[in-house]
């Protein structure tokens, strides 16, 4: 009779771990979601700005120029941000797998989070528009700007160039400037963890 109750046992024990690991997925699927949403929204909005274009006129009249900048804005802004997520969803596993939840670790945990994550698309947005206003002052006498907007596809690509280079060059500063932001738990003595 206690070997089945100690097999009940375990088998509950194992659903409530693969529910708990089921609702920390969903957590941050939404997390994703929600900063993607938000950094498409600043990448386009800024974008726009800077360039005096609206994406959604530029995609209607068929600027492929001008929709080749604003997606080479969002995977770069994209490359940015990604790390803000990562360090969050880590952050997020160590808590659950390694103490015991308490309200104030999930909200310290979620208030650090969002910081991060506004820092990061804050600096990400800054460093993509002074690429663009850069790229603009690299050539005298040619307006960069004016041409990706009347639709001149070369000028797209060397700006999408310096958008994707500048986001891979500098994501991995960012990465370290903010890591010190996430709350990691404090893991037991002898446990190993990756460097960052």
């Amino acid at each position: 009779m206690c070997g089945r109750a100690l097999i009940r046992g375990a088998r509950l024990a194992s659903l409530v771990m693969d529910l708990l690991l089921l609702f920390v997925g969903l957590i941050k699927v939404v997390f994703g979601g929600l900063v993607a949403a938000l950094g498409i929204w600043l990448a386009l909005r800024g974008l726009s700005r800077i360039l005096g274009a609206n994406p959604a006129e530029e995609l209607r009249q068929g600027n492929v120029a001008a929709c080749l900048v604003h997606a080479a804005s969002l995977v770069s802004l994209g490359l940015l941000v990604q790390h803000a997520v990562q360090a969050t969803s880590d952050a997020l596993d160590l808590t659950v797998q390694n103490s015991t939840l308490q309200l104030l670790v999930v909200g310290r945990l979620v208030a650090v989070a969002v910081l991060h994550v506004g820092l990061s698309l804050g600096v990400g947005v800054t460093v993509l528009g002074t690429g663009v206003l850069l790229f603009d002052r690299m050539t005298p006498g040619i307006d960069e700007l004016a041409e990706v907007r009347k639709g001149n596809v070369a000028a797209a690509l060397i700006l999408s160039a310096i958008l994707l280079v500048l986001a891979l060059l500098t994501a991995p500063g960012l990465q370290a400037a903010l890591n010190g932001l996430i709350p990691f738990p404090q893991l037991p003595a002898g446990t190993l963890r990756a460097p960052a």
